[in-house]
């Protein structure tokens, strides 16, 4: 059986868990109840949006456009837990969470038209809700060395990945399939008909893209790998269908190659094209875009240079909220996707572990794009002028600074403090905006 889309590739994963017995881990099984743990995860976000140019035209079609001012502040518990295996030649196991979201302050005239994009979900006469949750749970079973999840999931990939930039992380409800078998390789794929907003009780039985908006498709499946070259470099290979919208695929390499104790070479490259599928539920596009870096690492220092360009006539798009955009150029606001966009980023990282304080982080990056051109896009992605113009020669930059720094020891080992900063400017297709994100975390183990 050849394994050349998701669905095929999810049966041959599970047949490769049989086929590969000499393969599979020696490790004894730890049980159910032994196996099992629990974490809490305490976060605190502060997000500060000032939106210089309320006019802008939206990122997301058929929504409110930012509208100035927007600033909330709010605190979140995430519980999980996760059971090991019961014993035997079939596993099966639990997977479980409870999250709740809380308003500590918002509203009077802070909302901008914004708040159910950014942190807590808005009613209907505009004002934040006080408090939401999320609940969830899934079933799974292990044989030799695939695990296969039924229930609420959070898949991490190129393709389909949970994102979790917000107060509470996103969601997907289907099936899901890992394998482990052959040395140095992780294959995924899955089947999922619903995902939950970060900002969202809710699972949405449609899905909802980043610039096309909601669409009317019923299920999004993905397959794929990663494999470890060796120590230095690793591949990725993926795609994904969203019924009715699109056919993905990705191919991405990372490198990190020693060239003394103190000096390595880094790099990548990561690329996907995007294909219209079935009833074109966002119109017909063939896209491709494509992202690469080259750096170096001094000690403490990293410096790297990375450029992408998309070579299509539409916003390269993906699932909202999602990290599935695996990008270079992809930052904390801007993605640099516009058609024919090209743009160039310098990064710099510092860790000061190197000057004696372990856990102290600091970047700084500065990403330029030019060229955006939307004459031919679609009409679910094309942007216009006052004049019904189609935008052309678009530009934008955006920089961000980020200090993070993580305790150590003690009782407060493993709590976190974040500040992220961002600006950008653009012309007529993209909003002027300073933000500020402020981000306190204190994850517990309790089992």
């Amino acid at each position: 059986m050849t394994c050349r889309s998701p669905l095929k590739l999810a049966a041959c994963m599970a047949l490769s868990g049989v086929g590969n017995l000499a393969m599979a881990s020696d490790e004894p099984a730890q049980g159910f109840a032994e196996g099992s743990t629990l974490s809490v995860l305490n976060r605190n976000f502060y997000f500060n949006r000032d939106n210089r140019d309320a006019a802008a035209p939206t990122r997301n079609p058929g929504k409110q456009p930012d509208n100035g001012y927007s600033e909330a502040w709010a605190h979140a518990v995430i519980a999980r837990f996760e059971s090991g295996f019961t014993q035997g030649t079939v596993g099966v196991g639990l997977d479980a969470f409870a999250m709740l979201g809380l308003k500590l302050d918002t509203g009077g005239g802070r909302n901008g038209g914004r708040s159910s994009f950014d942190v807590l979900p808005v009613d209907h006469d505009g004002q934040a809700r006080d408090q939401y949750t999320k609940f969830g749970g899934a079933a799974k079973v292990r044989l030799y060395d695939t695990v296969l999840k039924v229930g609420d999931v959070f898949p991490a990939n190129p393709v389909v990945a949970a994102g979790d930039s917000r107060l509470l992380p996103e969601s997907f409800r289907g099936v899901t399939l890992e394998n482990t078998s052959i040395k140095d390789l992780v294959l995924q794929a899955g089947r999922l008909h619903a995902m939950s907003q970060p900002v969202s009780s809710d699972l949405r039985e449609n899905f909802m893209t980043f610039y096309g908006g909601p669409v009317d498709s019923p299920w999004i499946a993905y397959g794929g790998g990663d494999y470890t070259l060796n120590d230095y470099v690793s591949v990725s290979l993926f795609s994904s269908r969203l019924k009715d919208v699109w056919n993905q695929y990705y191919a991405g390499t990372s490198l990190s190659w020693p060239l003394s104790d103190e000096l390595a070479l880094i790099g990548g490259f990561n690329y996907y094209k995007a294909v219209d599928e079935g009833q074109q539920r966002l119109g017909a596009f063939d896209n491709n875009i494509w992202s690469a870096k080259l750096g170096v690492r001094f000690g403490a220092h990293t410096l790297a240079l990375t450029h992408q360009r998309n070579n299509g006539d539409d916003d390269f798009d993906y699932l909202r909220q999602s990290d599935s955009i695996f990008l270079d150029n992809s930052i904390q606001y801007s993605d640099f996707n516009s058609p024919k966009e090209r743009s160039w980023m310098l990064r710099y990282d510092l860790n000061m572990a190197a000057y004696g304080i372990p856990g102290l982080s600091f970047m700084t990056r500065y990403g330029k794009g030019t060229d955006a051109d939307y004459s031919n896009a679609n009409a679910f992605y094309m942007r216009r002028d006052a004049d019904g113009n189609p935008l052309t020669d678009q530009k934008r930059w955006e920089r961000d600074i980020e200090v993070k720094y993580v305790v150590q020891t003690g009782a407060a080992k493993d709590l976190s403090l974040r500040v992220r900063q961002a600006t950008t400017r653009a012309t007529a297709f993209e909003s002027d905006l300073d933000e500020v994100r402020l981000i306190v975390e204190y994850p517990l183990s309790v089992l």
